[in-house]
C-alpha cells in the first residue's frame, strides 16, 4: 500500500495537525465533560466513515421501522373535507364562531368577521375501527384497517413555506437538517447505487420552501435529499457525452477524485469528500437510476392498482417509484403533491380543483399501502401521509368560498413501521377547531418517527456553533398509544 492509498484510506490522516485540534474535543474540560454525558446516558456523536458516510450504521436499538415513505400533501388537506363530519359545524353554518375560540388565535388571512363553514361531502365509517371517510376518498376505504389514524395533529406554525420546513426540519427558518437528512446521517442507507435520501414530487408546481425543504442544514451535504425527475432521466445530465466510454467516464472520476484529495490533504475541508462521493455516486447511478425509473417490469395488473399510465409522471407513479427506491435499499423517500391549497380563490377552491388533487392521489396512497403489505415490506417501512397543517371550520371569503391554514387541530395517518394498524388517535372538538383527546404536536410525531427507526430523539444529536441540536429541538415525546 502507497502512502498516498494509505491516507486516502484512514480517517485521521485526511486532515492536518491544525485541523485536528480545531476540530476535537480536547483538554480536561472536554474529556470530563465527555464523560458526565456518558455516565447520563448521552449518546457519543455519529461515527462516520468519512470515504463513504452512507454506509449502514446500527441504531441504539432495536427497531420497528427501517426505512421511511413521506407522502408529503403540500398546502394542507383540509380534514373537513376528508375526516371529519362535524354535524355540530353544519347546524351553524353561517353563524360566527364563539368568541372563546378566536381568542388569542392568528390565522393567515382571516380577517375575525367569518363565519362558520359546513363541509359539503357525505360521509360515512368504514373499517372495523370505524374511521369516518368522506365519499372523496373511496381507495382509503380498502386501507382504514391497515391506517393508524391521527385526528389531533397540531402545530406552531401557519404560513406555508415556513410550515413546511417546520414539518421537515422542526424549525420554521432555513438552515437546520431536514428529517431525511437526521435519518440518514443517524442509520446511513443499505443502497450503495442510490442516494439514501430521495425526493419525487409531482402536482402543478413544487412545494412552496423549495430545496431548503430537503436540506441537510448544517449536517454533511452527503445527506441531503436529492430531487429525482419523474419522467426521462432521473437526473439531469448524469449520462455520459455522446463518445465517451464507461472505462474513460471511471478514468475521469478517478482523476478528479485524486485532485479532490490532494486538495483535501491541504485544507481539511470534509465537504471534498462529499465532492468526491458524489462523484462516485453519479458513476454508479449512471446504470442503478435508468433501471429504476423503467417500468416495464412492472405487471399491468400493479399498473392498474396505482392509476400510472406509462411514460406520463404523476403522482401515482411516484408511489410506484418509492416503492421500487425502497426496494433497492433507499433509506428516505419523501413525495410532494401540490397543490392543497383551497383558499377559494382561482385553481383553489374546495369543489372542483380540491376533488382533483384528492382524485390525484386517493388511490396511489391506498395502492401504496396495500403493495407493501403484499411484498412483506410493510412491516418494516413507515408510510406517513400528511400536510403542513389543516383548514379551518370557519370560511374564507373570496371567489367562492374556502378554508384559511389551521394548526390547532387536523389529521395525518401513519402505517405500518411498527404502528397500530385501524386504530383511531385523537379527537376534536365538535366544531374541529381544536383537540380535545389525543393531541400529537410536530415535535411529537418527529420523536416518534425517530423511536420507530430505533433512536431516541433526544440523543441524535449533531454539534454546530457550539451547541448540540437535533430534529426536535428541545421539544418532542413519543406517542406510545400508537406504537404496536
Amino acid at each position: 500500500m502507497t502512502p498516498q492509498s494509505y491516507q486516502a484510506q484512514s480517517p485521521l490522516l485526511q486532515q492536518t495537525r491544525r485541523h485536528f485540534f480545531q476540530q476535537c474535543g480536547v483538554g480536561v474540560g472536554a474529556l470530563a465533560l465527555h464523560s458526565l454525558l456518558a455516565k447520563d446516558g448521552v449518546a457519543a456523536p455519529i461515527q462516520l466513515d468519512p470515504t463513504n458516510p452512507m454506509l449502514p450504521r446500527e441504531p441504539q436499538f432495536e427497531p420497528k421501522a427501517k426505512r421511511v415513505i413521506f407522502l408529503f400533501m403540500a398546502g394542507g388537506p383540509s380534514q373537513l373535507e376528508l375526516f371529519s363530519s362535524k354535524p355540530k359545524l353544519c347546524e351553524l353554518h353561517g353563524q360566527a364562531p364563539p368568541p372563546s375560540l378566536l381568542a388569542g388565535k392568528r390565522f393567515a388571512f382571516l380577517k375575525g368577521n367569518e363565519t362558520l363553514l359546513c363541509n359539503q361531502r357525505k360521509f360515512e365509517q368504514y373499517g372495523e375501527c370505524g374511521m369516518t371517510l368522506s365519499e372523496l376518498l373511496p381507495h382509503h376505504r380498502s386501507i382504514v384497517d391497515e391506517v393508524c389514524w391521527l385526528r389531533g395533529m397540531s402545530t406552531d406554525v401557519f404560513n406555508h413555506a415556513p410550515a413546511k420546513l417546520f414539518m421537515n426540519s422542526g424549525f420554521q427558518a432555513p438552515g437546520r437538517p431536514s428529517m431525511g437528512s437526521w435519518v440518514t446521517y443517524g442509520l446511513g442507507s443499505p443502497s450503495q447505487d442510490l442516494p439514501g435520501f430521495v425526493v419525487l414530487q409531482s402536482g402543478p408546481r413544487g412545494p412552496r420552501g423549495g430545496a431548503s425543504l430537503w436540506s441537510s442544514g448544517f449536517l454533511p451535504t452527503s445527506f441531503q435529499g436529492v430531487p429525482f425527475r419523474g419522467k426521462g432521466d432521473a437526473i439531469l445530465h448524469l449520462q455520459s457525452p455522446p463518445g465517451i466510454t464507461r472505462d474513460r467516464e471511471r478514468q475521469f472520476v478517478d482523476t478528479v477524485a485524486a485532485l479532490n484529495r490532494t486538495r483535501l490533504d491541504e485544507t481539511g475541508d470534509p465537504e471534498i469528500l462529499t465532492r468526491i462521493n458524489a462523484y462516485e455516486m453519479a458513476y454508479r447511478m449512471q446504470t442503478s437510476a435508468p433501471e429504476l425509473m423503467d417500468l416495464a417490469s412492472e405487471s399491468a395488473t400493479t399498473l392498474d392498482n396505482y392509476g400510472v399510465t406509462p411514460g406520463q409522471p404523476s403522482f401515482a407513479a411516484n408511489c410506484l417509484l418509492a416503492r421500487r427506491l425502497i426496494e433497492r435499499g433507499v433509506r428516505f423517500v419523501q413525495l410532494y403533491h401540490t397543490n392543497w391549497d383551497s383558499h377559494g380563490g382561482p385553481n383553489e377552491t374546495l369543489g372542483t380543483d380540491f376533488e382533483k388533487v384528492v382524485k390525484d392521489t386517493d388511490q396511489a396512497s391506498a395502492a401504496l399501502v396495500l403493495d407493501l403489505k403484499e411484498r412483506g415490506l410493510l412491516k418494516d417501512t413507515l408510510v406517513v401521509w400528511g400536510g403542513e397543517f389543516g383548514r379551518t371550520p370557519m370560511g374564507e371569503a373570496r371567489q367562492t368560498p374556502g378554508r384559511d391554514h389551521h394548526i390547532d387541530a387536523y389529521t395525518m395517518w401513519l402505517a405500518g413501521g411498527g404502528v397500530k394498524a385501524g386504530h383511531i388517535h385523537g379527537e376534536t372538538d365538535e366544531l374541529g377547531f381544536g383537540v380535545v383527546d389525543g393531541k400529537v404536536h410536530i415535535h411529537d410525531l418527529h420523536a416518534t418517527i425517530l423511536h420507530l427507526l430505533g433512536y431516541d430523539h433526544e440523543q441524535l444529536t449533531y454539534r454546530f456553533q457550539g451547541r448540540d441540536y437535533r430534529l426536535t429541538d428541545v421539544h418532542g415525546h413519543v406517542v406510545h398509544d400508537i406504537i404496536a
